[in-house]
C-alpha cells in the first residue's frame, strides 16, 4: 500500500510506519524539503522520479509530488484500542462502523475520530471498506495516529467492549434523541453503512439507540457527518462533566 501527499507522508514517517522507500518528484531535489530531510533523519530511502512517474504510479491523483511505498496497514486488536485509552488514563470511546463502504466515508471518518480524541475505530473484515491509499489520503494523515481493529464478527467484539465496561449505542433512527440521552463515560458508538443503516441485529444487540433530529426534506445525513455529529456531542457531554 502507498501513502500519498505531502503532509500524509510526513505524518506516517513521525509515527514509525514501515516504510520502504519514498519517492520524490525530481523537480524537488534542490529545494529545502520536510519529507526529504525526514526520510534522510529516520534512515529511508528516497528516490527522485519525473512527476509523470508519480501521476501513473499514483491511485489518488493527488500525490503532490510524494508516494511512500509502505508494507500493508498494521492493524490492531479491540484488547489494543482498550489498552490504549488505559494509557490515557481516561475512560474508553470506541467507535464500530458497520458496514462503510465509501473510502471517502471512512477517511472522513478516521479524521473525526482523531480530532475528538476517540481510542480506536474497529470495522469488519468482509462487506466493508478497508484501509486503502484513498482512505489514507482523506483521513490527511490522521490514520497515523488511530487505531483500527479489524474484526470477524461485531457483536463479538461488542461483547468484549461489553466486558470491559462500556455502553454501547447505536446512532440510527428510531431512538433516543441524541441531546437528550446521557453519554458520559465508557462509550461505544455504531455507525450503520451509507444505505441500510446499522443492522437490525447489531441494534438488538446494543444498550441504547440514539437519533439526530432531522427537520428537512432529506431524511438522512451523509455517514461521516452522522458520525461527527454524534461523536462531538459525546465529546461535550463529557467535557462538562
Amino acid at each position: 500500500m502507498n501513502i500519498e501527499g505531502k503532509n500524509q507522508v510526513i505524518e506516517a514517517i513521525k509515527n514509525d510506519k514501515t516504510i520502504n522507500k519514498i519517492f520524490v518528484d525530481k523537480n524537488f531535489i534542490t529545494r529545502k524539503d520536510d519529507v526529504i530531510s525526514l526520510a534522510r533523519k529516520n534512515q529511508i530511502k528516497v528516490e527522485f522520479l519525473p512527476k509523470n512517474i508519480l501521476d501513473k504510479m499514483s491511485v489518488t491523483q493527488h500525490h503532490q509530488g510524494y508516494i511512500a511505498e509502505t508494507v500493508e496497514f498494521d492493524y490492531c486488536s479491540v484488547e489494543d484500542i482498550l489498552q490504549n485509552a488505559k494509557d490515557k488514563e481516561h475512560s474508553p470511546f470506541v467507535v464500530l462502523l458497520d458496514g462503510i463502504e465509501d473510502p471517502h466515508n471512512l477517511g472522513a471518518i478516521i479524521r473525526t475520530c482523531e480530532c475528538a480524541g476517540v481510542d480506536g475505530i474497529i470495522i469488519p473484515k468482509v462487506r466493508a471498506c478497508q484501509v486503502n491509499e484513498t482512505v489514507v489520503r482523506t483521513s490527511a494523515g490522521a490514520i497515523s495516529n488511530m487505531k483500527i481493529a479489524r474484526v470477524t464478527n461485531l457483536k463479538n467484539a461488542i461483547d468484549t467492549l461489553k466486558d470491559a465496561g462500556l455502553w454501547i449505542y447505536a446512532a440510527e433512527t428510531g431512538g433516543e434523541l441524541l441531546y437528550n440521552q446521557n453519554l458520559t463515560g465508557p462509550i461505544g458508538v455504531v455507525v450503520g453503512s451509507e444505505g441500510n443503516g446499522v443492522k437490525q441485529s447489531l441494534k438488538t444487540y446494543c444498550d441504547g439507540i440514539v437519533t439526530l433530529p432531522l427537520y428537512g426534506s432529506v431524511n438522512s445525513l451523509n455517514a461521516s457527518v452522522a458520525t461527527a455529529v454524534v461523536i462531538y456531542e459525546i465529546v461535550r457531554q463529557n467535557l462538562k462533566k
